[in-house]
């Protein structure tokens, strides 16, 4: 990206130029995380629109908070946990939502399960049994398996001590063994 001449590299870079007023820097920073904050989205909620609109909302805020950003964690550090915290603001909004329309939610669930017509693969089956764990366990799975962030990473971004993470880790783990015994068998290993 070209800015005043200069070849923009570094994320600090990037932010000086936007908050210097290059607002169209900024689309160097989304073209850099785009990927990174939408596998984090799609882990928490699933492949779903409202997932898109999360993702784009992490950049929007993200945007939004640039002045406040001290460069404390990384660039992708902070959408993470703007992309985490979003995402568990709309399990919420669904939780919510499910409860006012539960005889909905029934009927579409029936349609839905009479409209698959082919049997989901290893990839649809882990990524469903992740859904089902609870949003503080799949947070952490999410970042600690999918996204390979460490522990430490993890506790920062989730903003929790490292013995919960890794209390959370093991008991998202042994619950996912669990939702998966009956479609991968008692030997797949996590």
């Amino acid at each position: 990206m070209q800015s005043k001449g200069n070849s923009i590299k570094s994320d600090q870079d990037i932010i000086n130029a936007v908050t210097g007023g290059d607002v169209r820097a900024f689309q160097e920073l989304v073209k850099r995380y785009e990927q990174r904050v939408a596998a984090t989205v799609i882990g928490m909620l699933g492949q779903c629109p409202e997932a898109e609109d999360v993702g784009q909302e992490t950049f929007i805020r993200f945007y939004q908070t640039l002045s406040d950003f001290r460069g404390e964690s990384s660039v992708v550090t902070y959408l993470t946990r703007i992309a985490i915290n979003l995402s568990l603001n709309e399990l919420k909004r669904r939780k919510r939502q499910f409860q006012r329309d539960m005889p909905l939610a029934a009927a579409r669930s029936v349609a839905y399960d009479d409209a698959r017509d082919h049997e989901p693969d290893q990839k649809e089956i882990i990524q469903q049994a992740i859904q089902k764990l609870s949003p503080k366990h799949r947070a952490v799975i999410v970042l600690r398996l999918l996204e390979g962030y460490s522990t430490k990473e993890t506790a920062q971004i989730l903003k929790l001590a490292h013995g919960t993470v890794l209390s959370r880790l093991s008991r998202g783990l042994e619950k996912l063994k669990e939702l998966l015994e009956p479609y991968l068998g008692k030997d797949y290993e996590i």
